[in-house]
């Protein structure tokens, strides 16, 4: 039998990446996560939003880039959901809570272009070789 937990979520950062240190040595990132889904209700008419948030956490070398990423960033993260339970200081209730473990990251923002690319863009459209 074959079995497979793997998940991949495009959004936004909610706030930028926190990197720690384990007692070992080993870093880790953590960030928050936005994904959006957009429908129309049937009722109504009115276009509708939710936004899900995603808690992930990522280990080692990626961990130590992750640490570059800011609030607003557009990402791809591709991972392992795990779930943790632990039990808050002063409570006797556990609490248990899904997380991301990412492996890989692919960052989606535009690089701003140049005053330079966009006049040579702008050139080239105007040249049309086209002979109809």
């Amino acid at each position: 039998m074959f079995c497979k937990n793997r998940i991949t979520l495009i959004g936004f950062l909610g706030k930028d990446a926190e990197t720690r240190y384990t007692a070992k040595g080993s870093a880790y990132s953590r960030f928050s996560m936005a994904t959006s889904v957009s429908w129309k209700d049937k009722d109504s008419g009115e276009y509708r939003t939710r936004t899900e948030w995603h808690a992930c956490v990522v280990w080692a070398k990626l961990g130590e880039w992750a640490a570059s990423l800011k609030k607003g960033a557009f990402v791809e993260v591709e991972g392992e959901l795990r779930y943790r339970e632990f039990q808050p200081k002063g409570s006797d209730a556990m609490v248990r809570v899904a997380e991301i473990h990412v492996t890989s990251i692919l960052t989606l923002d535009r690089a701003a272009k140049s005053d330079a690319d966009e006049a040579a863009t702008a050139e080239s459209s105007n040249e049309d070789d086209t002979p109809f």
